[in-house]
C-alpha cells in the first residue's frame, strides 16, 4: 500500500474561521462531541485578558488556552462577538483604517520574515484582520502590487520592495469589455443548461475560494480542500493513504494536549455507507455535503461546504 506523508505548512492555503452548523439544518451527526462549552470558552477569554492586561487576539487566546477557533466559532458568529460575550471590548474598532497604515503593517511582516505572507500568516502575525485588507484592496493576491505602488516614492521601503517579485506585483487581470458588460446579476442556476460534451471534464459550481475555482465534484477534491483549511480547523495531518481510513491526523483537545483521529474523505457523507466502510474504523467523515440523516452517533461529520462559507465571508 502506497503511503504519502504530509506536513501542513502555511502555504497550503492563503488563510481562516470555522465550522458553524447552519441554523436551519436537519438533525446531524454529533459534530461537537469534544468541543468545549460556551461557558468554558468565555472563562478562558477572561483569563487570557487578565493575564495579558487587555482583550486577547485570536492567536493569543489560542496559545494561552489551547482552544482553537474551530471551537470558538461553533458557539459564536465571530471572534469579536465571543470577546464581547465575555464582557470585553475587542481591541479593533469600526473606524476606517487608512490604507497606508494597513500597507505599512503588511510591509513590516515582509521585512521581518523576508517573504510575502499568505493570508493566514498575516492573520497570525499582523495587527489587523485580513478581511480589512480585502475590503480595501480586493483579493489577497492584489496586496503585493498595491504595496509596490504605495512604496515607490518612499525610500524607507526599498528593502521590502526588493523582496516583491515583479510578476507578483503586476496589476490584476481586467475582464474584456465583452465579458464585463454581461449581466452578472442573473443566477447561474437560471441560465440555459447545455448538453455535456464527451471526453471533457465537468467542474463544480464556481466558488473562487483561495485559488480553488470550483466546488469539489469527487472525493479527491474534498481531500485537497481539507488540506487547504486543516490547520484552521485545528488539525495536523500525519498521513494520507490509499486504504481505509484515508487520513490520520492529530487535533488539539486541551492546552499542550493533542489526540490522534482517523478521517475518511467522501464527496457526500452517505457515500461512507455506500462504500461499505465500518464506523468502528473511523472517527470523522470529511465531506463536501452532509446528507446522511441516520449517520451513526459515534461519527463526527465535517461538512466543508458549510465551513468555507464561513471562512470566505468572515471579515473579523
Amino acid at each position: 500500500m502506497s503511503i504519502i506523508r504530509y506536513v501542513i505548512w502555511g502555504n497550503w492555503k492563503d488563510s481562516a474561521e470555522l465550522c458553524r452548523r447552519p441554523r436551519n439544518s436537519k438533525k446531524r451527526c454529533n459534530m461537537t462531541t469534544s468541543s468545549p462549552s460556551k461557558d468554558k470558552i468565555l472563562n478562558a477569554i477572561r483569563d487570557a485578558a487578565k493575564l495579558l492586561g487587555h482583550p486577547p487576539s485570536r492567536a493569543q487566546f489560542e496559545s494561552s488556552s489551547g482552544i482553537s477557533e474551530y471551537h470558538v466559532l461553533s458557539h459564536f458568529p465571530s471572534w469579536r462577538e465571543a470577546v464581547r460575550a465575555a464582557g470585553l471590548e475587542p481591541n479593533s474598532t469600526n473606524r476606517p483604517i487608512d490604507p497606508s497604515v494597513l500597507l505599512k503593517d503588511w510591509g513590516e511582516i515582509v521585512r521581518r520574515t523576508r517573504r510575502i505572507p499568505t493570508r493566514d500568516q498575516y492573520r497570525r502575525e499582523g495587527i489587523y484582520s485580513a478581511g480589512v485588507f480585502e475590503k480595501k484592496f480586493g483579493p489577497w493576491s492584489n496586496i503585493p502590487a498595491k504595496f509596490r505602488s504605495f512604496a515607490e516614492s518612499r525610500p524607507e521601503w526599498v528593502d521590502v520592495v526588493a523582496l516583491i517579485p515583479i510578476e507578483v506585483a503586476r496589476a490584476p487581470f481586467v475582464d474584456s469589455p465583452s465579458s464585463s458588460s454581461a449581466d452578472h446579476s442573473t443566477p447561474i442556476a437560471s441560465l440555459r443548461r447545455y448538453q455535456k460534451l464527451e471526453n471533457r471534464p465537468a467542474y463544480g459550481n464556481p466558488i473562487d475560494f483561495r485559488g480553488l475555482r470550483h466546488e469539489p465534484v469527487n472525493e479527491e477534491g474534498v481531500a485537497f480542500l481539507f488540506g487547504m483549511v486543516a490547520r484552521e480547523l485545528g488539525y495536523l495531518v500525519e498521513i494520507l493513504q490509499a486504504g481505509y481510513p484515508d487520513c490520520e491526523a492529530k487535533r488539539q483537545v486541551a492546552a499542550d494536549k493533542w489526540q490522534r483521529v482517523r478521517i475518511e474523505f467522501e464527496y457526500e457523507s452517505r457515500n461512507f455507507r455506500e462504500h461499505g466502510h465500518s464506523p468502528d474504523g473511523c472517527d470523522i467523515i470529511v465531506c463536501w455535503r452532509h446528507n446522511w440523516t441516520d449517520c451513526p452517533a459515534n461519527l463526527e461529520v465535517v461538512e466543508l461546504s458549510s465551513i468555507i462559507n464561513t471562512l470566505a465571508s468572515d471579515e473579523e
